[in-house]
Formats: C-alpha cells, sequence, structure tokens
C-alpha cells in the first residue's frame, strides 16, 4: 500500500506525525528531516522511526549535537530552495538555538523584503507529564510566540498533529511545531485526507455556560474538567487553539461572547505567557460580554518541578474546576 493512500487509522500522535514526514517527504523531494538522533535510533520517542531505513540518509539523517549548527544549517538549505524539518529533541535543548531562530529564521522574509523566505519547520517536543528532568519538560512556547515572524503551532489529537505538521511543512514561511510529548501515545482516528489551516482555532466540545480555552497538552485537562462540570450542570464549551500565533481571534472572541465566562489552561508558567495575552485579548474583546473576570490556571513560576512532584505543578481537572467555581455563578 502507499504511503499516500487515503484512508482513516487509529494511531497514536506519535504514529501521526511519523505518517506525516513521510507522507511530505513523498509528496516533495525538497523535504528534509535532520536532527539528534532522528535517524537510525528514529528519534527518542521514535516519530522518526523507520523514516531513514524506507527514503535513505539523504532525506532523514543524524546530526551533531549541536543545536545552533542544526537551526543554522536549516537557514541556509531553507534559503537555497530545500524544506527542512528539524527536530530540538527536547523543549530546552532548543536553547543554543534560540539566537538563530529569532535573529534569522523569524527575520530572513522582512529582512530581504520577501525575496528570501524561509520554508522551515522546527519541531519541539514540549511540556510535562513523562516524568522528565529539568531541561527536559519545559513549556517554551511564549518565547517563539513573542517574536514576529514566527508561525507557532501545538496540536491536541492525532489527527491535528497529521494536518497541522502537512500544512506546516507546506508554508512558504518558518514554522515552530510544539509536540505535547505527554500526548505521543494518545491514540485517536487520522483521516489523511483532512488539511488544515494554520492560524485557525476550533471547538473541540460546544457549551453554554462557559468557555475553557487551551492549546496542545492542556486541551485535553479542559476537556476532561468540561466532563466533570456537565455533571454539575455547567455547560462548558472548549475552545483548542492549535495555532498560538498567527492567533485566532475571530473563533475565540465568538466563543466567549456566547458564554460570557472564560478560563485560559497552559502549563507554562502564568507570568508573561501565552496565557496572559489570550487573557488580556479576552477582556480587552469581551468586556461588554462578560459575567465574571477571565481566569487562568496554568504552572506555577517556578522551575519546572522534579518528577515526583510534577504532577502538582501541572494543571489538572481540579484546579480547573475550583477555578470554575469563582466564576460569579448565581447559582
Amino acid at each position: 500500500m502507499s504511503v499516500n493512500a487515503t484512508e482513516v487509522q487509529t494511531m497514536t500522535m506519535a504514529a501521526a506525525l511519523n505518517r506525516a514526514l513521510a507522507d511530505a517527504i513523498e509528496a516533495d523531494p525538497a523535504v528534509l528531516i535532520f536532527g539528534e538522533d532522528v535517524g537510525a535510533l528514529g528519534g527518542v520517542f521514535r516519530v522518526t522511526d523507520g523514516l531513514t531505513e524506507k527514503y535513505g540518509e539523504e532525506r532523514c539523517f543524524d546530526t551533531p549535537l549541536a543545536e545552533s549548527g542544526i537551526i543554522g544549517s536549516a537557514v541556509g538549505m531553507a534559503m537555497n530552495g530545500m524544506r527542512p524539518v528539524a527536530e530540538m529533541q527536547f523543549d530546552a535543548f532548543a536553547y543554543p538555538a534560540f539566537e538563530q531562530i529569532v535573529s534569522h529564521v523569524a527575520k530572513m522574509g522582512n529582512r530581504t523584503k520577501g525575496v528570501l523566505r524561509l520554508p522551515m519547520v522546527i519541531r519541539i517536543p514540549f511540556g510535562g507529564g513523562i516524568g522528565g528532568v529539568e531541561h527536559h519538560c519545559d513549556s517554551s512556547e511564549a518565547y517563539y510566540a513573542h517574536t514576529p515572524g514566527l508561525t507557532v503551532v501545538s496540536p491536541a489529537t492525532p489527527q491535528e498533529a497529521y494536518s497541522l505538521l502537512r500544512a506546516a511543512i507546506a508554508s512558504p514561511d518558518p514554522v515552530v511545531f510544539m509536540e505535547p510529548k505527554k500526548l505521543y501515545w494518545m491514540k485517536g482516528p487520522v483521516d489523511t485526507s483532512i488539511t488544515a489551516d494554520l492560524g485557525k482555532a476550533a471547538i473541540a466540545r460546544q457549551g453554554t455556560d462557559l468557555t475553557l480555552i487551551a492549546y496542545g497538552p492542556s486541551v485535553q485537562v479542559a476537556l476532561e474538567a468540561a466532563a466533570v462540570a456537565a455533571e454539575d450542570g455547567r455547560s462548558v464549551q472548549v475552545v483548542d487553539v492549535r495555532t498560538i500565533t498567527p492567533f485566532d481571534d475571530e473563533t475565540v472572541m465568538n466563543a466567549v461572547r456566547s458564554t460570557g465566562r472564560a478560563i485560559v489552561i497552559s502549563e507554562a508558567p502564568g507570568f508573561v505567557s501565552v496565557a496572559s495575552e489570550i487573557q488580556a485579548r479576552v477582556a480587552e474583546q469581551c468586556f461588554e460580554y462578560l459575567e465574571a473576570p477571565v481566569r487562568k490556571v496554568t504552572g506555577f513560576d517556578v522551575p519546572f518541578a522534579p518528577p515526583k512532584l510534577e504532577h502538582w505543578y501541572l494543571p489538572d481537572v481540579d484546579r480547573v474546576i475550583d477555578t470554575i467555581d469563582t466564576l460569579h455563578w448565581e447559582d
């Protein structure tokens, strides 16, 4: 069977990403995949498993342990007609490459007035929930979202992982693709014929009393909290942001206006965060519709907790339900 055959299969998020990478390689000879251990090993989380074996080291290959060199090489490749997909292996491992990302990846198109655009994807496994230690569980999305010139994406389901990664690779401009590590083994249906538009949020659950806004790993927390709240008679809507930047104000604000209450959920520390920005945008654009202050449930403003303590750090259903109870309900 051809890897491009249209079909609906149940697969993990890691398998969906693998399929997206394989389909992109077959669809476009300019696509290259590289990073630390993505070749023979198939990646730390096996997202690139089998790609080197099938497509050869010319299309999927290992690099030295030098993140700045990985991204610098990707910039040169993208400037010369390739579509590189570079993996950073773990979120905080990307920090040595940060200067390349903000100084060159994000700015090359503007610097050259669009003459040199960089069609490249930087894959960053991020977030907690796997019992990882320091430098393995950061939520670094705010750094990239703060930088004009970068599209920042985070899928919440296997279907989104496939469709959004295909869209990211096809984009003419650079995309930072944040993959929730704790969802790599989440299973769900994947239809390879479904396409996605970058910059579009989605309604993951309908509701009329309250809107929960989340992205990446926090979407599942929001859905679980919505189900619990329903047992108490609360009709809770869930918005899956999907693309952090460009942000889909229209979908998010219409959702909040329809319910009059909003909570933003994110694993990252809450201060100067993506959650803070969403909170501010909702307060500014939906003020006359709000029945209560916009709240957020986030990680704490401390370095990521050790493995045995991370359950205290990460937002969970109990924290979301406790916050829901503060939203000035008449009953």
